[in-house]
């Protein structure tokens, strides 16, 4: 197996890295959050992580109620 190379990330990259994976970091709890938000339609961040708008914001036409 070879070994990989220890240069993918500056000092500041691989810093900011270690603390997105140390759950007592608040980079790591920011990090989760906006994983959460982006996955949870009912919030805008998953729309706007996609390129869309909500569905429900246009007026939907009746589709033949009561008369």
């Amino acid at each position: 197996m070879s070994k990989v190379s220890g240069k993918t990330h500056s000092g500041s990259q691989g810093t900011h890295h270690a603390n997105q994976s140390n759950p007592n970091n608040p980079a790591h709890t920011a990090a989760m959050n906006n994983h959460s938000n982006q996955c949870n339609p009912n919030n805008s961040a998953y729309h706007s992580s996609r390129g869309s708008s909500p569905s429900g914001s246009a007026a939907k036409p009746s589709s033949g109620g009561k008369k």
